[in-house]
């Protein structure tokens, strides 16, 4: 059973090509995906807010520069 909370009714939702439960009882507790199509990992606004954090945090420029610089070698070995 994992981490559900034993007792509590589950509700299934098809939104597009995905699977999600939510708990019918527990409004506080976000629904989840279990399934279906996965979308792009990344789209267009994940990419600019990215880009807006890596301006103040020199951290997270340092290491979004290395997977930026790995994709480009290995799109160019393809």
């Amino acid at each position: 059973m994992g981490n559900l909370i034993p007792g509590e009714t589950l509700i299934y939702e098809r939104v597009d090509k995905r699977i999600y439960a939510r708990y019918a009882n527990r409004p506080d507790i976000p629904k989840w995906c279990i399934g279906g199509e996965t979308p792009s990992i990344l789209g267009y606004d994940d990419w600019k807010q990215m880009l807006e954090l890596s301006d103040t945090n020199a951290t997270f420029k340092r290491e979004l520069d290395k997977v930026i610089n790995m994709y480009y070698l290995l799109k160019e070995t393809k």
